[in-house]
């Protein structure tokens, strides 16, 4: 792990390093905050993974996580939003699609199956990463993360049963195989073929599991939605999670907030209450 800068934060350091990761070709870049209570011992993490266009220096820099992080004696983990290192002809043509979005997903399609291996990296390179170099527990995981990165957040748990003991998602892609942005970026990455789609689908995904959906999103996920998002209605569809969850038995505290947008100023709003609800399962 290669040391970019560390910052004393709320008595505990908020670093950014770089690392090399087989998955996605080359190094790869992270944040990692670190709280005060790690001198006594191993703490927990949560994972946070960002949306489209984002880097992992965006939420250390805009939703002021480290305050309270230090209070409950939390870790914060933020990856990148894709793989840097490799290139492709057109990788930065849109903001939706390549650089800046990754998807949190395996591509299986030329040429980003090389690289665009972001479910890989996330759920193992990047963990056995972290919990090598950092005063991290092996056993207590939490994820959450904000639209594309919440989309990531619940497929990543979804797939993953028993990795993370804890979720949660701000304004996530809910159901991305029926909306622009994962049309987009599924077609890309995994191809034409729809129905491989529902691998990398958040409620696809819970509908298929049914019960067996609470071992990998514990007791309750809690999602907050802002009502005045102008890509609720076409790109993020939580009613679609909320009848999955429904008709699975899965427990949902989705919870909708008038005049709330997209933006920063929404996560940073309700960020707390997230690591808060982390708290609640991975702090003993």
């Amino acid at each position: 792990m290669e040391i970019t800068s560390e910052h004393r934060s709320f008595g505990g350091v908020q670093g950014f390093y770089t690392h090399v990761s087989a998955a996605c070709g080359g190094p790869m870049r992270l944040s990692v905050y670190v709280p005060p209570a790690a001198k006594a011992g191993p703490v927990p993490a949560v994972y946070y993974l960002a949306g489209l266009t984002c880097t992992e220096e965006t939420f250390p820099a805009k939703a002021g996580a480290q305050r309270v992080a230090a209070e409950l004696g939390l870790a914060l983990v933020c990856p990148d939003t894709s793989p840097r290192a490799a290139r492709y002809p057109g990788d930065d043509a849109s903001w939706d699609f390549g650089q800046g979005a990754g998807f949190y997903l395996d591509a299986t399609e030329d040429p980003w199956s090389a690289t665009y291996r972001m479910a890989t990296y996330t759920t193992k390179e990047l963990i056995a990463a972290v919990e090598d170099a950092f005063p991290i527990a092996k056993d207590r995981r939490g994820i959450f993360g904000h639209s594309m990165g919440g989309h990531g957040a619940l497929v990543s748990a979804l797939r993953s049963p028993g990795l993370y003991q804890s979720v949660s998602a701000l304004a996530p892609i809910c159901a991305p195989s029926e909306v622009p942005w994962g049309e987009k970026a599924f077609t890309g990455y995994l191809g034409a073929d729809r129905t491989a789609w529902k691998a990398w689908d958040a409620s696809a995904l819970v509908r298929e599991a049914g019960a067996s959906a609470k071992a990998a999103l514990g007791a309750k996920v809690l999602v907050d939605q802002g009502l005045a998002d102008k890509f609720l209605e076409r790109e993020l569809h939580p009613h679609r999670l909320e009848e999955a969850c429904r008709a699975a038995g899965q427990p949902l505290e989705l919870r909708r907030h008038e005049g709330y947008d997209h933006g920063y100023y929404f996560v940073a709003s309700f960020v707390e209450e997230h690591l808060r609800h982390h708290a609640r399962i991975l702090v003993r």
